[in-house]
């Protein structure tokens, strides 16, 4: 459905219309996503955490790495670990060579729970169903175009 018929409003421009155009989907998305995530108690930031900490097993990671590879940089990473590790899906212990930094490392109970997640994901994908593979890639760069 065209994104006049979506909100039933007129732009000024087509860049107008680009950007709400962009607002408004990745708002449908972000909020399928989140509907999914509550069924496992988790926030986006949260399952971004748990998948940063898998992807970089078994090296346990600082609070500051885990913040630079954050999809919304503006977390606040140290409530969002307090958060996990009430929850028991990560490990916090003392940097063995800086004792001011902490290491992160993930659990093996986050890790079942990333298995049942991805199933999810990839249901999620379905999202973009209406795309084909050439389309998505066209669509992906254009992401990281207007990123630039």
């Amino acid at each position: 459905m065209k994104i006049e018929d979506e909100i039933k409003g007129r732009f000024r421009s087509e860049y107008n219309k680009g950007l709400i155009n962009l607002i408004f989907t990745t708002n449908r998305l972000h909020n399928q996503f989140m509907k999914e995530l509550k069924k496992y108690e988790l926030s986006p930031q949260m399952y971004n955490i748990l998948r940063v900490l898998r992807g970089f097993r078994p090296v346990p990671c600082s609070i500051a790495f885990l913040k630079e590879r954050m999809l919304d940089q503006s977390s606040d990473v140290s409530r969002i670990i307090d958060n996990l590790l009430s929850k028991k899906l990560i490990i916090r212990s003392e940097n063995k060579d800086d004792r001011r930094q902490k290491d992160i490392e993930i659990t093996d109970l986050a890790l079942e729970l990333l298995v049942q997640i991805d199933d999810t994901e990839r249901n999620l994908d379905a999202l973009l169903k209406n795309l084909d593979e050439q389309e998505i890639k066209t669509l992906n760069y254009l992401l990281d175009k207007i990123r630039d």
